[in-house]
């Protein structure tokens, strides 16, 4: 039994295996950023909070903006190559944050970060797809998952010491390192073997008819959708710590046990619920049960502000389960059926659109939790359950809606991916490679940074 668990979180052969590798040094350069960037920008360059706010509020509206553009781009010229270029030009940039002083440049070099940073995530997932199969893609996704999370784990308790040390160039290291692991990414990420890419066609004139996905009213549904169940997101980093401080009787200290239970069953469960979504119908009850974990975790945190101290923990404690179940579910479910029914000439525009789901929640998210949620306390919690609810009763009809959509639309809209050998690649991000070169044959096109 032991020896199975083991075995399902073993990337499927030697590209995967890489895959896993890039994931992991990505992620926790990640976490040695993350857990000192706040600090480094109001001790050593001189921000107050309001100004960091304004500034990650910036790169966001940058994120949202460019991040259709640069799918589309990436299905012109090769997701792996536009992949690994924006890996380099993350390095560079993280590079000149080390070195940023004053509000102005540091707006400027997290808005160039968050140019790449909106694309990054629909280009890994379909590089996934190329180098795996589509057979091994969601479990691969989740093992890269797991891993992120175990690797920004790590990094965060790497920065523990140099945060303690608290001079600049302390700070300044754990940016600098941030850099060297997208380097290592890109030069790992040059050298996979991938299935040949066939650029996208050209379409039409004008911005809103070469971005095909932007008009696809039936997949932006799900997309919608899916911006609701993602909410799981800044409820974790937002809504909980803020509820904890501010309506609770909990120990504050509480709230760094609740991010551990958060990991440690998002480590342990992740492969194992992912295999839920391997196929359309499994991908739809993945959502569904999302759904009903996030009402469950809203329901319980609505307890927590009306009881005494250790009742409060153990219902943020069963938040906290529910909470982490409806993540894991809703991104195996959301993996799945994004990729499957984004059209394989336009699928990383597709996924770069599905993607705009988390940047609105990324602005949206912490008003609604901090300004609506918990300003009305227990019946805030309510209405959230409320949402997540609806949320839940419409899976069903948007994805058949979807899916009906799809199997009238002839073979453009249907997911073609196939299983076809994988090409002999062995180029560099500079001089392609057969993974980003137009095949002599027709390609597959099969696979996300979670």
């Amino acid at each position: 039994m032991t020896v199975r668990w083991l075995r399902d979180y073993v990337p499927p052969g030697p590209t995967g295996r890489r895959l896993a590798l890039i994931s992991f040094i990505d992620s926790v350069g990640t976490g040695l950023f993350l857990a000192s960037s706040a600090v480094f920008a109001v001790r050593h360059i001189g921000l107050d909070t309001s100004q960091f706010g304004w500034a990650m509020s910036a790169a966001g509206l940058v994120g949202l903006i460019v991040g259709v553009p640069l799918g589309r781009l990436g299905d012109r010229i090769g997701p792996r190559r536009l992949l690994v270029t924006l890996q380099l030009w993350r390095a560079v940039w993280f590079s000149a944050l080390a070195f940023a002083w004053n509000l102005s440049t540091f707006v400027v070099i997290v808005c160039c970060l968050a140019l790449a940073e909106a694309a990054v995530s629909p280009l890994t997932q379909v590089v996934v797809a190329s180098a795996v199969g589509d057979d091994q893609r969601v479990r691969t996704m989740a093992i890269l998952r797991t891993l992120r999370n175990a690797g920004f784990s790590v990094g965060a308790l790497a920065a523990t010491p140099l945060l303690t040390v608290g001079t600049a160039w302390a700070f300044r290291s754990t940016v600098l390192a941030n850099g060297v692991s997208f380097v290592i990414a890109a030069l790992v990420l040059a050298r996979l073997r991938l299935v040949a890419h066939a650029p996208a066609p050209t379409a039409g004139s004008g911005a809103l008819m070469r971005l095909k996905g932007l008009r696809d009213l039936p997949y932006l549904q799900l997309t919608a959708l899916n911006s609701v169940l993602v909410l799981h997101m800044t409820l974790l980093s937002v809504g909980i710590p803020l509820w904890v401080v501010a309506r609770t009787e909990a120990p504050v200290g509480v709230v760094a046990v609740l991010l551990a239970v958060n990991t440690v069953l998002a480590v342990l469960l992740q492969v194992p619920l992912s295999r839920r979504a391997e196929h359309e119908a499994g991908a739809v009850r993945c959502l569904i049960g999302s759904g009903l974990a996030l009402a469950v975790c809203a329901l319980a945190l609505a307890g927590t502000g009306s009881v005494t101290r250790w009742p409060a923990v153990a219902l943020l404690v069963a938040a906290t389960v529910a909470l982490t179940l409806g993540e894991i579910l809703q991104s195996a479910g959301a993996w799945e059926l994004s990729y499957r029914h984004a059209p394989a000439d336009r699928r990383t525009e597709y996924l770069s659109t599905f993607n705009l789901g988390f940047s609105v929640q990324e602005i949206v998210g912490p008003v609604l939790l901090a300004g609506g949620v918990i300003a009305l306390g227990g019946w805030g919690w309510l209405a959230l359950g409320g949402l997540f609810c609806v949320a839940t009763v419409l899976v069903r009809p948007v994805a058949g809606h979807l899916a009906a959509s799809r199997a009238g639309s002839g073979p453009e809209g249907a997911d073609t991916t196939t299983d076809t050998a994988v090409a002999t690649d062995s180029g560099t991000a500079a001089g392609g490679g057969p993974g980003d070169s137009p095949p002599a044959a027709e390609p597959s096109a099969s696979t996300n940074h979670a």
